[in-house]
């Protein structure tokens, strides 16, 4: 799941839409320290994103951030520039800016 999700964050995040990642069985903990229950299978959630708190969820990686910040919905097509062929997107992917250590 990391590659698709890191390769739809950056093809989305430029339009105002957010994806999360949720493997089956991960323990976290919400903001204010309660347990959150694992997830029973993993999934990929699809958002609007919220400008004014998701590029501080970004910190991490400041050009999604940036992105997020300046999004708009302009109705480009966001797949315009990826090739069609598997191996050829997954190779794109990998070679998309990873986020910075904590």
């Amino acid at each position: 799941m990391a590659w698709p999700h890191w390769a739809l964050k950056h093809l989305y995040a430029p339009v105002g839409v957010m994806f999360g990642k949720f493997p089956q069985g991960a323990v976290e903990s919400g903001q204010r320290g309660q347990r959150i229950p694992p997830p029973p299978f993993s999934f990929l959630p699809v958002r609007a994103g919220v400008r004014p708190l998701d590029p501080r969820f970004l910190e991490t990686t400041p050009d999604l951030a940036a992105a997020l910040a300046v999004s708009a919905d302009d109705g480009r097509d966001v797949f315009e520039h990826i090739p069609c062929e598997w191996k050829a997107v997954r190779e794109w992917a990998s070679s998309l800016p990873r986020p910075a250590k904590r």
